[in-house]
């Protein structure tokens, strides 16, 4: 029997609190919650920016550095996964149900109701709803998962540290990383993954239900969503039981082909020329706007920064909360590879493959609004994709495609996170007892319903926002510890940018 840590039973403790509070006081806590929520967005919108713009700028340094050749392992350590697996894991981790929530919703709305500059439903207003959408799910957001999944990965298979985000501070923190401190750090992290994973699934199960309610008439509200977290919640505990090699390999190998069928056959019916044309106009546009858009603020312009506040800083915060949890995973199957090669997949392949995602969906829907024949913007944000997919051949077969992706992708996220809640309250071990991971699956599961129960999907996001920034801090110094152990490994193994000259120096 794996042993148990401190930082299990004050985690659930603490998240028992949170779900009696929900259950007792539901309008006391999403006003709460919202309160919390618009504080962070209005004092902290210029730190969300600026850190996760410098989290990009580092992991960009470590890709063209000779760090980069640095593996996570032993010199001569192969990837424990293929190619293919460990990107299907990562993705499906990363990325699943929110790319599905909002592949044709965030679009259509840049579009059509809240643009970021431009007046709604104009030719500008397609540009940047595009633009925008590749922003948001781009090379910011896997850095933000890059650099938590590097710095546990590189201290664990390199440094044969625990996997737990305190050990990861061990060349900052000494001993301390041990000790209460690193109890702390660890409960932190732990609290953003139970909070960030239930945000998620309360997302997945209210698009489900759109979905369901779109095909069958079945219908739309929490007692229907609680079923499908309880029908799910079972899935995902049967594969956390079979183990990391089984259940969720497959089920992100199934995702992916999935995924990749859904959008193939979208592709086919949909706008074809006008997806090809808006998506190679919109990566240019992306790609030579980045800066600004990484920056912008609006610091006179109230309504600008209120969207502002809704869009991109939402996601900075979602992208933190999520960050130890697909972190932790994708550190777990990403042993053996560069640092370089680590880096590159992770920031620029799944990056690309959300970019194709949203020029099908998001054209998709845009066409169907330009159209005129339905307004989408009248459909709940959940009911939008199946709302686009009524308007075109084969919407009932790309309809029920897409309710059961978003269950496996459901399953492959709850799962996924049982595993890295076990290992980090196991002393970060790779294979947590089973008790603990379903311990973590029923709890994840209970704080997703209560957050739908007390405040719906704004009150998911108000949560996510909350529990984003206390961990942001510990980012910050995940960075800089992993910078300084890199440093002396450089000087330890002679990697330098030019040939030396003369011999290396205490003071070199």
């Amino acid at each position: 029997m794996k042993k148990i840590s401190n930082v299990f039973w004050i985690s659930v403790v603490f998240l028992i609190i949170l779900v009696i509070m929900g259950v007792s006081l539901p309008e006391w806590f999403e006003t709460a919650t919202a309160n919390v929520g618009n504080l962070i967005t209005s004092s902290f919108g210029w730190y969300y920016l600026i850190l996760v713009s410098a989290i990009v700028i580092f992991c960009i340094f470590l890709i063209v550095s000779p760090l980069g050749m640095i593996r996570l392992g032993k010199p001569d350590e192969k990837p424990e996964y293929s190619t293919i697996s460990w990107f299907a894991m990562l993705f499906s981790a990363g990325m699943g149900i929110g790319l599905v929530f909002w592949g044709a919703a965030e679009p259509l709305s840049h579009f059509a109701s809240d643009p970021p500059l431009a007046e709604p439903g104009t030719k500008e207003a397609i540009k940047e709803s595009m633009r925008y959408s590749f922003f948001h799910w781009g090379i910011h957001a896997w850095g933000i998962y890059a650099l938590v999944a590097l710095a546990l990965a590189y201290f664990k298979f390199r440094k044969n540290e625990p996997g737990l985000i305190s050990a990861t501070l061990t060349p900052l923190l000494g001993k301390y990383a041990k000790g209460k401190i690193g109890i702390i750090i660890d409960i932190l992290a732990v609290l953003a993954t139970v909070i960030g994973v239930a945000t998620t699934l309360g997302f997945g199960a209210a698009q489900i239900n759109g979905g369901l309610a779109y095909l069958f008439g079945i219908p739309k509200n929490l007692t229907v969503q609680v079923i499908i977290i309880g029908v799910v919640t079972i899935f995902f505990m049967i594969s956390a039981w079979s183990g990391l090699g089984k259940g969720i390999k497959y089920l992100s190998n199934t995702n992916i082909a999935l995924a990749i069928g859904l959008l193939l056959l979208m592709f086919i019916v949909g706008p074809t020329i006008f997806i090809l044309n808006l998506f190679t106009d919109t990566l240019g546009s992306y790609l030579q706007n980045i800066i600004q858009m990484s920056f912008r603020m609006a610091p006179v312009r109230p309504e600008d920064r209120e969207w502002i506040n809704s869009w991109t800083i939402f996601y900075w915060a979602w992208w933190i909360s999520w960050s130890p949890f697909v972190g932790i995973f994708i550190a777990r199957v990403s042993r053996g590879r560069t640092i370089r090669e680590f880096l590159l997949g992770v920031l620029l392949l799944p990056a690309l493959v959300s970019f194709l995602w949203f020029a099908v969906f998001g054209t998709s829907a845009i066409d169907v609004q330009q159209a005129g024949n339905v307004d989408l913007t009248k459909l709940a944000t959940e009911e939008v994709l199946f709302g686009m997919f009524s308007q075109f051949p084969l919407s009932d077969i790309l309809s029920i495609i897409a309710v059961v992706l978003i269950g496996t992708f459901f399953i492959t996220s709850a799962d996924s996170a049982t595993f890295v809640l076990g290992m980090q309250t196991t002393f970060g071990s790779l294979t947590p007892p089973n008790s603990v991971k379903l311990t973590w699956g029923i709890l994840q599961s209970i704080v997703a319903i209560i957050l739908l129960y007390s405040g719906g999907l704004q009150g998911l996001q108000n949560a996510l926002i909350a529990a984003a920034l206390p961990f942001s801090a510990i980012m910050i110094l995940m960075g800089i510890s992993l910078y300084k152990s890199l440093m002396k490994e450089r000087k330890e193994l002679g990697l330098y940018i030019r040939p030396r000259t003369k011999k290396p120096t205490k003071n070199d």
